[in-house]
Parts: structure tokens; sequence; C-alpha cells
């Protein structure tokens, strides 16, 4: 059997002075089993004066002949086939039928063992234990000053960033890691003096940052107020910031102090281009030099979420109150399949535009063998999904259980390669026959499927290690697969040990057993 359809071939030999010269001799193959018979293409054999075509017998020299039969579909009663050929000669007008004569037991089926364990493709949550909330500030200096002027302190920028360190500084959700003091000089000056001159702006705008700190009394509380808290860098020409300007500007000689940047690197010779414009320089002085001349104060804060307990005491009493990511991520953190479905119910009615709630309910809903549901469920997310492979993979699944291989196979492909639709592809390679493609497909997956693949492909001895070194290796259906695995190779020993032990964990296997032939030689030890 090579995936779901059987076919075998015949060599055979007469010896010299037994097929007489002028005799037709047709055999039909025919397999019978419990529930019927399937009679299969004659092979046609003539003597060497006889009319008529088929493959020719010599008398005095006897001959060989060769048949294979054509491709029939698998029934389950061929487990426990046999295959009888009937005879019947023919010299002229004269018939002889011959007693049918045994040439084989059973069905190989052990490509039925394949395992219908698809891997459905979740969409993955973008939840994190916490995340940046930095908060930034500036502080704004006149032309070649570093001292902190009155009125910075009080900006709404300035205020809002206050305002957020009074609020959070002791709450539970925020951890406050640090502070970055960023400062810069315009590239007008001279770059000796721009050099100091940032210098002297970082310390000031740490100095003055500190002083708002030191307002919060609060011993306990350290946060901001000491200078070691504090890293410093300064650009003593910020020219990436004078670019970025002017891209942003709308400044009618823009374009041209955009070229004055790309021809020149030498930042004197930019200063003596840039201030020969006149006209320009003057809008410059006013419009664009002012912002560059600042320390940049950033907050390092990492907002916390919820713990994992809190997650999942949420699901189970106000999941309205979790995020889109918390419901995701959430769902991961419970085993029942009914609370699974629960969960991505709520994620898909308030996060409708998300395809991953509608997927990872039919993910769930596979998992409860309801493929009418996921079927549904995954075709409400592929409307939304943009071509996701996850929801490409899950319909290939879909498919696959409707026994539309072919088209599993192309969604399979369609997922681009994901480990979930790889496995997928190598079992549409065990039904298909196509053993070699199925252990390619597994890839280093380690389990049942691929041991079986392995085997199928003639390797029965890889078969243990694949499977001890699986998840699976306890599973009954795994001690079966190594049973027929030793019968194989001879190792009779092995062979029933492994399958007593099968039998012990799941007694369904000893009748099937019975009716494997892998097992042929061995059927009066099996266990009774």
């Amino acid at each position: 059997m090579i995936g779901d359809s059987v076919q075998f071939s015949v060599n055979g030999k007469f010896n010299p002075k037994l097929f007489a010269k002028k005799v037709t001799l047709t055999i039909t193959p025919v397999v019978k089993y419990a529930t019927g018979e399937k009679a299969l293409k004659p092979l046609v054999l003539v003597g060497e004066k006889a009319t008529g075509s088929g493959q020719k017998i010599g008398y005095s020299s006897g001959g060989t002949f060769s048949y294979a039969s054509e491709k029939f579909g698998f029934e389950t009663g061929m487990r426990n086939a046999i295959v009888e050929l009937r005879a019947v000669g023919t010299v002229k007008k004269k018939e002889k039928k011959f007693d049918a004569v045994k040439l084989a037991d059973g069905t190989l089926a052990t490509s039925l063992l394949v395992r219908n364990d698809e891997k459905p493709s979740m969409g993955k949550d973008n939840f994190q234990k916490s995340y940046p909330a930095n908060q930034t500030t500036h502080i704004y200096y006149a032309m070649n000053q570093s001292n902190v002027r009155p009125g910075e302190m009080k900006s709404d920028e300035m205020k809002a960033f206050n305002d957020f360190v009074k609020v959070n500084i002791n709450s539970v959700w925020y951890k406050f890691n640090g502070i970055n003091v960023s400062a810069y000089a315009s590239p007008d000056g001279e770059t000796d003096k721009n050099e100091n001159l940032a210098k002297d702006r970082a310390k000031s705008g740490s100095v003055a940052v500190m002083s708002e700190f030191s307002k919060n009394k609060n011993k306990n509380n350290t946060f901001g107020k000491t200078k070691e808290q504090y890293a410093v860098g300064t650009t003593k020409e910020d020219w990436e910031g004078f670019k970025s300007l002017m891209e942003a500007s709308t400044m009618t000689d823009k374009d041209l102090i955009l070229r004055v940047l790309t021809m020149y690197a030498d930042a004197d010779q930019r200063r003596k281009e840039i201030k020969n414009l006149s006209k320009t320089y003057t809008e410059l002085a006013d419009k664009i030099l002012p912002k560059l001349r600042r320390s940049e104060v950033t907050i390092m804060v990492d907002k916390i979420s919820r713990t994992d307990d809190q997650i999942v005491a949420l699901i189970n009493t106000t999941p309205d109150s979790l995020s889109l990511e918390e419901l995701l991520y959430g769902a991961n953190l419970v085993n029942d399949v009914n609370t699974k479905v629960t969960v991505y119910q709520n994620a898909e009615k308030r996060f409708a535009s998300d395809w991953r709630g509608a997927n990872n309910l039919g993910g769930a809903y596979l998992m409860q063998n309801k493929l009418t549901d996921a079927e549904e469920a995954f075709k409400r997310a592929d409307k939304v999904a943009n071509g996701a492979p996850e929801v490409s993979n899950n319909m290939g699944i879909i498919e696959a259980k409707k026994g539309n291989r072919a088209v599993a196979m192309e969604l399979y492909k369609k997922a681009g390669g994901s480990p979930e639709a790889k496995y997928n592809m190598g079992i549409v390679n065990i039904r298909d026959g196509k053993y070699a493609d199925a252990v390619s497909n597994f890839g280093d997956f380690k389990g049942h499927n691929k041991a079986l693949a392995q085997f199928l492909s003639g390797n029965a001895g890889s078969v243990k290690e694949t499977i001890d070194a699986s998840n699976e290796k306890d599973a009954a259906y795994c001690f079966y697969l190594k049973a027929v695995s030793f019968a194989r190779q001879g190792n009779n020993a092995e062979a029933m040990t492994n399958l007593k032990t099968a039998i012990e964990k799941d007694a369904a296997w000893k009748a099937y057993a019975k009716d494997d032939c892998e097992f042929l030689k061995m059927r009066a030890e099996l266990p009774q």
C-alpha cells in the first residue's frame, strides 16, 4: 500500500517443457477479504505457437513473465486479505479452469498509522511584561548662553513632564530607571566654543531638572535627586538636527541650504556658505537655529503590565477590561479549551478588525473537533487577514480534514514555510505516498509521524531514536509503531515487548495487531 492505494507486482518463471506450445493461459489476480473481493486486470501468457497477444513462453526453453497490477483504492477489510490467482487455459475451443492458488497474505497498510494531528497556526500576541513609557522635555537657551531661563521651567511641555512624574513616581505600574540629558549647540558658532557650550548646557539642564525632583520631600524617593543618576551626552554642532528642521521647513531656499550640507563636509565651510545667503540666514536665525540650542531631558520609564495571575483572574471575571494583547496572551495561560474559546470569542467580538481573534478561535474549535465552527471562524479571519500565512495554514487543515489533499497542500504552501505548515504538508505527503518528501517536511520535528515517514521510506532503524526523543514517546501508538519497526527488522523479541506495552496502554491495539500483516510471521505469538 502506497498512500491510500494498493498495488503489487509479480515475477514468475516456467521451466522448460512445461508450457505447451499452443496454450493461452489467462491468470486473474483476485483480492479476497471479509466483505468482498476485487478482480484485477488479467495476465495473459501464450505458448510459442498460440494465436493472440500476451507474454510468450517457450516450450523447450521455458520463460519468465512479469506482472504489475493497477492501483486500486484501499478498503479497511483489505488489511486481512489474501491475493489468489485464478487461471483459465485454452487451446483452440477447449478451455480448462485451474484451482485457485494463493499468492500472498494481506496488505501492508502501515501508512494508515499516520496521525491526523495537524498543527494550527495561532496569531501571536504582542503582549509585553513591560514596555517603554519614556517622557521627554526640552530646555531652550539663548544664543551663546548656558543658563536656564526661568520661563523654560514653566513651559507647557515641562509642566506635562513634571505632572507625569508627580502622578506616577510612586506607582506600582511604572518603573523609573534613569535620566538621559543630551545637550546641543547650534552649528552657527565657532566649533571650539560650541563644544564647551554644549557641555555647560548639559550641566545646567541636569541641575535644573534635579531641582524639580528635589521638590519631592519624600526621603524614601531618591529618583532624580543625585547627579549619578544622570547620563549626559553632548553634540557640539547639531548638523543632523539642523538638516531635519530644514527638511521639515517651508523656507524658500531650503533646497539650496540642503545642497550646501551635501556639498561640504567641513563645518567652517558650511557656515561660510550659509551666511553668504544673507536674507536666508536672517530667516534661519529666527526660525531654525533657536530650536537647536537646547538640552533634551528624557526620563527612562517602563510601564508595567498586569501580572499573569491578574490577567487570568480578569479572564474569569471581567474579560472586557482586558486589551486585545492581554486577551491573546491570557488565552495561553489557561489550559481549559472551553475557556480559551470564551476568551477568543471576546477578542473577536471587541476587536473584529484584527484577524487574530477569529483565527485563534478557529484553532480552539479544532481542539474541540468542531470542524464546522472552526471553518467559519477561519473564513471570518481570512476576510480581514490580508493574506496572513497563519490563516492559510488553518484553512489548509480544514481542506485536509475534508479529504481535499491537493487544495490543502496549496494552502500550506501559501502559508510560507512555517513549521506548522511544513508539518501539515508532511501528513499530506504520507497520505499521497510521498514518504521522502514527508521526512523532509517534518524537518527537526521528533515524533510519531516523522518516525512513520522514516519507516515508510525504508529506514525502520530510525523509528526508535526519533520516537524516544519526542514528547510522544509514552503514547500507546508510539509503542505500536516501534513494535512494527522491530518486526520489519526481524527483531521479534523487541517487537513483542513494545506491542505488549502498546496494548497495556490501549487495549484496542490487540485487535488491530491481529489483522496487521507486519506481524504475519508472529501471529501465533500475538497476545490473545
